[in-house]
Formats: structure tokens, sequence, C-alpha cells
């Protein structure tokens, strides 16, 4: 009997967490789609600094720990249209030229209509993007690697701060309304 009641356990953990990891995931041909209309959004649920000082002091706040504070809500994204990238993202690391007194100016927050992309994908279907903006004033590139479940992986490189990377999926843009002010 502890037998079967312990294979029930094993299994339903196994269930649970396969239904967890295909959570978020889209077709390859969706994927597809969405890279080659070039009309998607990337929404980031964590964010990875390269800076160790920053995970150490993240680490050091009483009751948190890093990987808490680095799990992002669905607030930051990376809005890509034919004409537009749009980057709302935070910025956790060392900065060379920091703003003092504009927290907007300290994270990831510009609109790109100059900008130029390069599209590849290999062998296993996983799509590389690069942008590169000729009009934001701090980034130099920006790389989306899509892989065939909707997945991605963000990495930017900055002209004054150090590189940081983001984990999330793609997913087709949403229609945003304005809100109407009372």
């Amino acid at each position: 009997m502890k037998k079967y009641i312990s294979l029930l356990t094993i299994f339903g953990f196994l269930f649970f967490f396969q239904s967890c990891a295909s959570q978020g995931s889209l077709d390859p041909k969706t994927v597809d789609n969405l890279i080659d209309s070039q009309e998607f959004t990337f929404y980031a649920q964590r964010a990875n600094p390269t800076n160790y000082d920053v995970i150490n002091v993240l680490n050091s706040m009483p009751n948190s720990t890093a990987t808490r504070v680095l799990n992002l809500n669905g607030e930051y994204t990376i809005d890509v249209s034919k004409n537009t990238l749009d980057v709302v993202l935070p910025y956790f690391g060392r900065m060379f030229n920091p703003t003092y007194g504009g927290a907007s100016d300290n994270s990831y927050r510009f609109t790109s209509k100059d900008f130029t992309i390069t599209k590849t994908q290999n062998k296993k279907g996983t799509w590389t993007l690069k942008f590169k903006p000729k009009d934001a004033r701090n980034v130099d590139e920006l790389n989306i690697e899509v892989f065939k479940n909707g997945k991605a992986f963000v990495s930017v490189r900055s002209s004054d701060r150090q590189p940081i990377t983001y984990d999330g999926y793609i997913s087709k843009t949403e229609v945003k309304q304005e809100k109407e002010k009372l």
C-alpha cells in the first residue's frame, strides 16, 4: 500500500511539473508567424544582472532574496512593430553615467523609430533578432533569442552601463486602450 501511495505521489508531481512547464508555450508555426510579421511583444518575467555586487546587495536585504526581487511582473515589455521598437525594461547593475533625480532615465525606457534589424534562424528553429537603434541614447544593441515554444531571452548591450539579460516570452501584441481621465 505504501508503494502505491508513493507511486501516486511521484506521478502527481510529474504531471504537476509538466503542466507548469507547458504554460506560456506557443505553437512553432505561431512563433514563426509572429517573427515574420515583426508584430509581437516580449514580456519580461525575470531580470538577470551580470554584476555580482547587485546580487549581493539584493541578498543582504532583510527578509528578501535576489531571486524574488528579480522576478518581474508583466509590466515590463518590448513592443516590436515594423516601424517602432518600444522598450520598457528595468535595469539592475552598474551605470557609468547615472542620471540623478530621474529614475526613468536609469532604466531602459525608449521608443525607437530608426533602427536596423537582423533576423536569423538556426537548424533547431531558434530565432535570433538583433536590433540596433540609431536614435536611442544609451543602447548599442538589443538581442532577442526566441525559441520554438515562444520562450525568449533578451540581452541588452549599452554604452554607459554593464550588460543585463531578461527571460520571458513573446506573444501577439495586444491593442492598448487609453484610459479616460475623470
